[in-house]
């Protein structure tokens, strides 16, 4: 697969058909690419909601009313929709239960490797919790890093999906009880087949020239 070829051809999908939707092997390939994405320190500060019944879309587009009644569809006619959420607080549980997956997972030769890396990862969390105290900013890019790899994959399985930060958290945080569980909604990506609605599927892609964006050293 020429992953270059995909990024030059997918796009922001601005209407979705309600009548297509994703095969249940298509389904399962989206929680792959979530689960695998990479994070800084793969400290993987996220959770996600998956929703695809009607009612599980509906209660993700509580969040897309009033001021956000415009990506209320976006969310209603996908096949499914993702909500992207980060942490609220990076605690030493956390990363407990980090390395002791990388070690179920084989990563550390030797107890000596493990603590190692354990103690690589916590210079860097307490960088951010402790010394520069934005580490709920530090957990939202990586959230974000997710994100990017997520549309990318998506279009390379042949799917359409948008990026929508137009809704209201708040909203989104009290239908599912995030901030109890540590987590707040960052953002929502509706993925399915676009429609004939979606005027943005026929529009060439515009960048700004690599000569504005790009320095070769």
């Amino acid at each position: 697969m020429d992953i270059v070829s995909v990024a030059l051809k997918r796009h922001s999908a601005k209407a979705f058909d309600p009548a297509k939707k994703l095969t249940a092997e298509q389904a399962e390939k989206l929680k792959t690419l979530l689960q695998y994405s990479p994070s800084s320190t793969n400290s993987q500060p996220w959770h996600f909601i998956l929703a695809s019944s009607d009612e599980g879309k509906a209660r993700v587009a509580k969040a897309a009313t009033g001021t956000y009644v415009f990506n209320e569809r976006k969310i209603l006619d996908a096949s499914h929709v993702v909500v992207f959420c980060a942490k609220t607080t990076l605690d030493d549980a956390w990363l407990q239960k980090v390395v002791d997956q990388e070690d179920q997972d084989g990563r550390f030769a030797t107890p000596e490797a493990k603590a190692g890396n354990q103690k690589g990862r916590r210079f860097f969390a307490d960088l951010h919790r402790v010394d520069l105290k934005d580490d709920a900013h530090w957990m939202a890019k990586q959230v974000y890093l997710n994100v990017g790899n997520f549309l990318l994959g998506v279009a390379a399985l042949g799917l359409d999906a948008v990026p929508v930060e137009g809704f209201d958290a708040a909203i989104l945080d009290e239908e599912f009880g995030l901030k109890a569980k540590g987590y707040t909604s960052v953002v929502i990506v509706p993925v399915g087949h676009h429609s004939a609605e979606d005027f943005n599927a026929a529009l060439p892609k515009s960048r700004l020239p690599l000569s504005t964006t790009l320095t070769e050293v």
